[in-house]
């Protein structure tokens, strides 16, 4: 099994990477060549960029960008990483775009980079998800996976069920 990671920034891509001039968030390599590093994966993998954008600052052009990118591919398990804000809508968008393939969206409500970060249990969750599922669209945020169709997020507290 092969699996795409496809980075479109969002919190779990950023980096605190000054020491001065105040806060300064930025976006680096993708989350997932960290993740990855640590849990030494018995499947082969490739790691894109598609975009770095904060989410509410994606546009249907990047989403459209994305799904390009997307069916490009020859391997039919992507995994995308996404700010929370807007990965339903983008979730929407490729389930209309694109088919025949697994995309399992995914993100984190802190930074990767943080040691408090649930980054990697998001991601792990995706992967385990990739092994079970065969094509759809599902977001895997908090320890759930379901369709984007059927996923909720309570706006209180940010977490998806």
């Amino acid at each position: 099994m092969k699996i795409i990671f496809i980075q479109t920034g969002g919190t779990i891509d950023k980096d605190y990477p000054h020491t001065t001039k105040g806060w300064a968030f930025e976006f680096g390599e993708p989350a997932t060549t960290r993740v990855l590093a640590k849990l030494n994966p018995s499947f082969e993998y490739e790691i894109l960029t598609a975009f770095q954008k904060d989410s509410l600052e994606i546009t249907d052009a990047d989403r459209r960008k994305l799904a390009v990118l997307i069916n490009e591919q020859s391997v039919d398990k992507i995994i995308i990483t996404h700010g929370s804000d807007t990965m339903m809508e983008t979730a929407s968008y490729l389930s209309d775009q694109v088919k025949n393939k697994l995309i399992i969206i995914t993100g984190a409500m802190r930074p990767e980079q943080f040691s408090n970060s649930d980054a990697p249990i998001n991601i792990g969750c995706a992967i385990a998800a990739a092994n079970l599922l065969d094509e759809g669209t599902y977001i895997a945020m908090h320890g759930v996976v379901k369709p984007f169709n059927e996923i909720k997020r309570n706006l209180d507290t940010g977490k998806y069920y």
